[in-house]
């Protein structure tokens, strides 16, 4: 697989149905997605800033996946935050997964950081999961229970 920047006029075909998708997949409905232009101009802040974290996942030269990762503040610590780990239908199930996970991991120890979180909703048993297979924890229900905060250690 290979990981490319995210280039928001290259790249918006992909970027925004793949976000729209992870909305429909882990709340049923991508009704909160907000402004597509929104998203776009916050996506072209964030990639400025974290160009290896904000990255297409390709394979065989096809778009099949997105991720998005910064270095946030939490409890006045800076710890790495997933904002999406995103796999199109087709690919997913197949452990590719763990290769998008295994890129987060290096993205945040090239950061120096030792922890990492992510948001995940209770309604999506896949993603929880995963992420617990991964050695995440759940750390507390946040945005009135529509998501669960979740915690891992950088090894």
């Amino acid at each position: 697989m290979d990981f490319i920047p995210i280039e928001i006029h290259q790249h918006q075909k992909y970027v925004i149905p793949f976000r729209r998708d992870s909305f429909v997949v882990s709340f049923g409905s991508d009704k909160d997605f907000g402004e597509e232009q929104e998203y776009l101009n916050w996506l072209k802040q964030q990639s400025a800033k974290y160009p290896k974290g904000f990255v297409l996942v390709f394979k065989n030269d096809i778009p099949i996946g997105q991720l998005e990762l910064t270095v946030k503040q939490y409890q006045g610590k800076d710890i790495g935050y997933i904002n999406l780990y995103y796999l199109i239908p087709e690919k997913r199930g197949m452990g590719l997964g763990s290769e998008l996970h295994n890129y987060a991991l290096n993205f945040f120890k090239a950061h120096n950081l030792d922890e990492y979180h992510l948001r995940v909703s209770p309604t999506n048993p896949i993603a929880l999961a995963f992420y617990m297979k991964k050695g995440m924890e759940k750390l507390k229900p946040e945005m009135d229970g529509k998501v669960i905060r979740m915690s891992g250690e950088i090894p």
